[in-house]
């Protein structure tokens, strides 16, 4: 492996002082509600993340993981690991892949936030898109299972699932160019003309075309498990962002890093890379994959769907920016100025002009 993402992201790290945990009481919780739990119990935090702590819990018998929301005050609606717990218990029991889930603990004097646990899920995190170290084979079927994951979670039935509630099943993309637009202002730590611009743009030229399945909200390869050795995911991770709206959200979403130019480690992307050399899809070739896996003749507003995603991931990053000026900031790693945001912000204003925009 290169240094990069892949190095600083895996693994875990010894627990910062401001996010430790009271073990005492949290051992006695899980005794009384996890069927076999026996301690001691001590815990690690997972590196990678920039939302809400992960810790690795850690028992003679077994590992769990623990998510919890992060200490501070924090934005309405983040954070929502209550959420997360309620989707991943509904796809464990459909089928999907995701870790089973043993418990949420909404009572905030157990560690001092809520937090769900669930179980610990053997494999690979990959963190860089190119999969520095593999054949080329191996490359296509990740990427192929990547898709063929989503296409089958999209295939679902949210009702079925006891997900009727989970969102608002209509207008998906004015629903989250309003929520992200009012993250990002509330978040905003200076001026960026191109974001003022796409916050006018964008809810204005919302394309008209109604679709429903579950999403995932932050679809990307960093959070999902592969096999320990075999090109397959075995686990989707990270729900905060969940909820019900419209299928490509989280397509166009899983397509950044195609849309994105090379960006070294700011943002894992795949600009610059002789893809079929190293036996990754075009994006075009992954489009048409989706859309066979999907029934799709096609994606009419690509355009802007691609000004709406990279615009989106700005939102997200000015609001990692908010925490670390705030000191609540689950990563080290985490960006420290808006200089990211620009140039994110510049991108998708490229796209917002292919779409149409003046």
């Amino acid at each position: 492996m290169s240094t990069s993402r892949q190095e600083i992201f895996s693994g875990t790290k010894e627990v910062e002082a401001h996010l430790q945990l009271d073990l005492v009481k949290l051992d006695g919780y899980l005794k009384a509600q996890i069927p076999d739990f026996a301690g001691p119990l001590s815990l690690k935090r997972f590196k990678g993340g920039q939302s809400n702590p992960t810790y690795q819990l850690l028992t003679p018998g077994r590992r769990y993981v623990l998510r919890r929301k992060p200490p501070g005050p924090l934005l309405p609606s983040a954070h929502a690991v209550d959420r997360e717990y309620r989707v991943i218990k509904a796809l464990h029991g459909a089928g999907f892949p995701v870790p089973r889930p043993f418990v949420l603990c909404e009572d905030t004097s157990i560690i001092g936030t809520m937090f769900y646990v669930m179980e610990m899920v053997e494999g690979r995190v990959l963190w860089e898109m190119s999969l520095p170290g593999m054949a080329p084979a191996e490359r296509a079927a990740i990427y192929d299972s990547m898709v063929s994951t989503l296409a089958q979670m999209q295939s679902l039935d949210y009702q079925k699932l006891g997900l009727e509630g989970f969102g608002k099943p209509t207008d998906y993309f004015a629903r989250q160019i309003t929520r992200w637009g009012k993250t990002y202002v509330v978040s905003e730590t200076e001026k960026i003309p191109a974001m003022d611009r796409l916050n006018a743009w964008l809810p204005a030229n919302v394309p008209v075309n109604e679709e429903t399945s579950l999403v995932h909200g932050d679809y990307r390869m960093d959070n999902m498990i592969m096999h320990p050795t075999e090109p397959r995911v075995v686990a989707v991770l990270d729900w905060e962002l969940s909820t019900l709206g419209h299928p490509l959200g989280d397509f166009t979403y899983h397509l950044l890093p195609w849309l994105l130019p090379t960006m070294g480690n700011k943002v894992s992307n795949l600009g610059g890379l002789d893809l079929p050399a190293l036996g990754i899809p075009t994006m075009e070739q992954y489009m048409a994959r989706y859309c066979a896996l999907t029934g799709r003749s096609g994606i009419p507003h690509f355009e802007f769907y691609t000004a709406y995603t990279v615009w989106r991931l700005a939102c997200i990053y000015q609001g990692i920016i908010k925490r670390v000026e705030e000191g609540t900031a689950a990563s080290s790693e985490a960006p420290k100025n808006a200089d990211l945001v620009r140039e994110l912000a510049d991108i998708a204003w490229s796209y917002a002009l292919k779409a149409g925009a003046r």
